[in-house]
């Protein structure tokens, strides 16, 4: 489980996607340079990459960085296929049961791929706003929290197919957020509490 505070902005090494016999990408091999995230880092540890959460398969200390495999569900889920070497991602370590929760309940478990629609800077801030998958919008609330590339950001408007968000400074300056171009594909995590619910009063109907 993550917070949604993110830690360090990470650098893509390499990413190795070899095909399968249909064409599309079997699975992936992601090779991230980190300082922070990898300090303490064991085998076999999650680390949330742009939200996605991924397992430590290799670790390289001295030079700071750590390999995990991707699953083709991962890859047709998520952006990470998108990304090339020398591209930025946030990193989170899986949150600790004697730490503070900052953020809210992430899982790490992405639910679609979203794009920026806009950015309007403000004196201290920008206000975002991001296209939302088909199917995805009903579970984002105004005031309510979702996740956007592995960052915990409540909620300012909501649409039928969009939802807005506002970038303190501090996310400007430790996020990839804060240079998103429009356009640019986020990955998205809505609440999971709404997902329980729905389900919990389908199952009653």
């Amino acid at each position: 489980m993550f917070t949604g505070i993110v830690e360090e902005t990470g650098t893509v090494r390499s990413l190795t996607l070899p095909t399968g016999p249909d064409g599309d990408a079997a699975d992936a091999v992601i090779t991230v340079d980190a300082r922070i995230v990898t300090s303490d880092a064991s085998l076999g540890d999650s680390i949330a990459v742009d939200g996605v959460c991924l397992t430590v398969r290799t670790l390289d200390p001295d030079r700071g960085a750590f390999t995990a495999d991707v699953m083709p569900e991962t890859l047709r889920r998520t952006a990470l296929s998108r990304l090339a070497p020398g591209a930025r991602v946030n990193l989170e370590r899986a949150v600790r049961a004697d730490t503070r929760l900052g953020g809210h309940i992430v899982q790490g478990h992405v639910d679609g791929v979203g794009a920026l629609r806009s950015r309007t800077p403000g004196a201290r801030w920008d206000d975002l706003v991001v296209d939302v998958p088909a199917g995805l919008a009903r579970y984002v609330a105004e005031k309510g929290s979702v996740t956007v590339s592995g960052v915990s950001l409540t909620v300012t408007a909501v649409g039928d197919d969009w939802f807005g968000v506002s970038l303190i400074p501090t996310t400007l300056e430790e996020t990839v957020l804060g240079d998103l171009p429009p356009g640019a594909p986020v990955n998205i995590e809505v609440d999971v509490i709404a997902k329980y619910v729905e389900r919990l009063l389908g199952d009653r109907s």
